[in-house]
């Protein structure tokens, strides 16, 4: 598909992500269902990779500028670029643009596609405006908030707004929330005693709210926190958000199955 291919369409590139890609699809095709719901064209570039994260956080700025080169080429052409994910969301927003000299065509070209970035839930509500979804979910919940979106990207209320019209679903707040999770991408190999007792305190305070059901809007956290309540034996459900909205759930994620 071209722009030329469009109407009036908002044309979306879906930003997939190395985790949703090998260990979640169906929050990619839950990804897709709302944003085509909510009237976009929405094209998943081939030529998509990780968006660097781990090279990025390693010091490894040689491959951090290739990746950012490859990802800016697969989605220039895009009106807005989405992902189902705050902390890629945030690389390519926050810091692909800091990889090039400020007046560099790759720095005009990288902060374009910054410009042209958003986070699932933010886009759906802060650009498209959408008030609500036709979902059903019966469950008690409660909401992690994952560190990259919530201060690179200011997500909070968003997808809060969104699973407040979901049909059956009540969502409690567990005590900081907004306290990170212990993964931190790379910091869990690097400092695993600390990343277990965060991840430990964090299964404390989901269980705390007597919620059956863990929410939240990226995947890294949710593998974390679901591979401790397993080997906990605590038999809370995990789910991206995005799958609750979309009316795509199922096996929760870390069930036998998945």
């Amino acid at each position: 598909m071209s722009r030329s291919d469009l109407t009036t369409r908002p044309w979306v590139g879906l930003f997939v992500t190395c985790l949703v890609d090998l260990f979640r699809p169906s929050v990619g095709f839950a990804a897709v269902k709302l944003l085509e719901d909510a009237g976009c064209a929405v094209d998943v570039p081939v030529a998509q990779t990780c968006c660097g994260q781990p090279a990025y956080n390693s010091g490894d700025t040689a491959d951090t500028r290739a990746i950012a080169k490859r990802t800016i080429e697969a989605f220039e052409s895009f009106d807005y670029v989405v992902a189902p994910s705050g902390s890629c969301a945030g690389m390519l927003r926050e810091h692909y643009p800091r990889q090039f000299p400020i007046g560099a065509d790759w720095h005009a070209r990288a902060r374009s596609l910054a410009d042209r970035t958003h986070e699932l839930s933010s886009f759906l509500t802060d650009v498209l405006g959408v008030p609500n979804v036709d979902a059903r979910f019966e469950a008690h919940a409660t909401y992690h908030d994952s560190c990259a979106g919530l201060r690179e990207m200011e997500i909070r209320d968003q997808p809060r707004n969104l699973l407040a019209g979901v049909e059956g679903l009540r969502l409690s707040e567990m005590r900081d929330s907004e306290t990170c999770c212990g993964f931190g991408g790379t910091f869990c190999v690097k400092y695993p005693e600390i990343s277990t007792r965060l991840v430990d305190e964090k299964c404390a305070n989901v269980l705390s709210t007597g919620a059956d059901v863990l929410l939240g809007g990226d995947l890294g956290c949710l593998l974390n926190i679901a591979g401790r309540l397993s080997r906990q034996s605590h038999p809370v459900r995990v789910f991206h958000v995005a799958e609750v909205l979309a009316g795509m759930t199922g096996r929760g994620i870390g069930e036998p199955g998945r």
